[in-house]
């Protein structure tokens, strides 16, 4: 008995050619093969660019996401009220204290830009965590997470009635276990309504200011 003919193809010497009338041919499997290995080298190649962009280092606005409430509506002339930053740090990250226990860190510190007729009382910062990295022998004050940045504030009888936005700084250095990214100013602002004397205000965001 004769033995089968075999071929050299793309899946070695001793695989075996196509039958007659099985509608397949050398031709068509290897066309076949190149055609599956060229998808497989294109998916790896995928899964490596995705892997290497979810490594990159954030920018520090993506490191730190802050929102900023106000405690009454309207705020009337004459009035102490709240301002609060609510921050978000990113997972993995965290930033340095108010409080900061080495001379060369940089502490987190909110400011406000007041126009004529406000006065700051003053500001609250959250305790700090004591943390331990690979890269200080010495424990750290950061913040992660989410944390709140307090403002005391009054708005004196001279404060201009209507709209008001005031201009706000957040500065920080966002860090991972690896390495820190550039110190940062972030604008943010407060936006409300001052009403004359004696009018009435609403408490808001108690979600926030209820809170100690």
């Amino acid at each position: 008995m004769r033995s089968r003919p075999h071929f050299a193809g793309p899946f070695g010497a001793h695989a075996p050619a196509a039958r007659a009338g099985s509608g397949f041919t050398s031709h068509s499997i290897a066309r076949a093969a190149v055609i599956v290995l060229t998808l497989t080298l294109c998916s790896m190649s995928g899964v490596a660019i995705k892997a290497q962009d979810s490594s990159k280092p954030l920018r520090p606005s993506e490191a730190v996401r802050t929102q900023v409430y106000v405690s009454l509506d309207p705020v009337p002339q004459g009035r102490k009220f709240e301002i609060a930053a609510v921050a978000q740090v990113a997972q993995g990250y965290h930033v340095q204290a108010n409080k900061v226990l080495e001379d060369y860190l940089i502490p987190l510190t909110v400011t406000a830009d007041l126009p004529a007729g406000f006065r700051l009382l003053d500001t609250s910062y959250p305790k700090a965590i004591l943390k331990k990295f690979p890269f200080t022998p010495k424990p750290m004050a950061v913040y992660e997470g989410r944390f709140t940045v307090r403002m005391t504030l009054e708005a004196g009888a001279g404060a201009p009635a209507g709209p008001l936005k005031i201009p706000m700084t957040l500065r920080f250095q966002a860090c991972n276990d690896e390495l820190c990214l550039p110190p940062a100013r972030l604008p943010l602002s407060a936006e409300f309504t001052v009403a004359p004397a004696g009018s009435a205000a609403k408490s808001v965001h108690p979600e926030i200011f209820g809170k100690r």
